[in-house]
């Protein structure tokens, strides 16, 4: 019996790394041009000393979309994100919108690429700066490779360049 569960456990493991992840910046019309290279992993950041996503620049109120396939594990307020969609994507990965506006209140739990989520605002610590979505990425399996002698470098084995995953084939 315990072989069997560990069978199971182990190809659903498996197949969280062989689902399709079709990639998408998530802010509607944004390009390159609309965050700052240098932001993820910048320091001092504030509380959490690192920086550890990108923030894209965009009028308020325009369309935040899912950057794959996933399936949305919360949507509703944290005191820094204000209002945030956190979603569980291909190869086991979480994918964090912060600073929303307004989250879809579709009820769908899993959503497709390009679903929208919500819109850009200034929720949470955002409050007073221009609108933007933080987005972050965070792998749940860690990746030890990544890891750097940086502020807080051990970190990057979970937390991955949103930029690198953006411009990945």
């Amino acid at each position: 019996m315990k072989t069997k569960i560990l069978i199971v456990l182990l190809s659903l493991v498996l197949l969280g790394f062989v689902i399709p992840e079709p990639v998408s910046v998530p802010v509607s019309g944004a390009t390159s041009h609309d965050w700052n290279q240098d932001t993820f992993w910048y320091e001092p950041w504030g509380k959490s000393g690192v920086h550890k996503g990108i923030d894209i620049f965009a009028d308020a109120g325009t369309t935040v979309v899912a950057t794959t396939n996933q399936i949305i594990i919360y949507r509703g307020q944290l005191s820094r994100g204000g209002k945030v969609v956190i979603a569980l994507g291909p190869k086991w990965r979480i994918h964090y919108y912060a600073h929303l506006q307004t989250i879809s209140e579709q009820g769908a739990i899993f959503v497709s690429q390009n679903s929208v989520i919500g819109t850009v605002g200034t929720s949470g610590n955002a409050k007073g700066k221009p609108a933007h979505l933080h987005y972050s990425l965070m792998s749940l399996m860690p990746l030890p490779w990544l890891i750097d002698t940086s502020v807080q470098g051990y970190k990057k084995a979970f937390y991955l360049n949103p930029i690198e995953y953006f411009d990945a084939p």
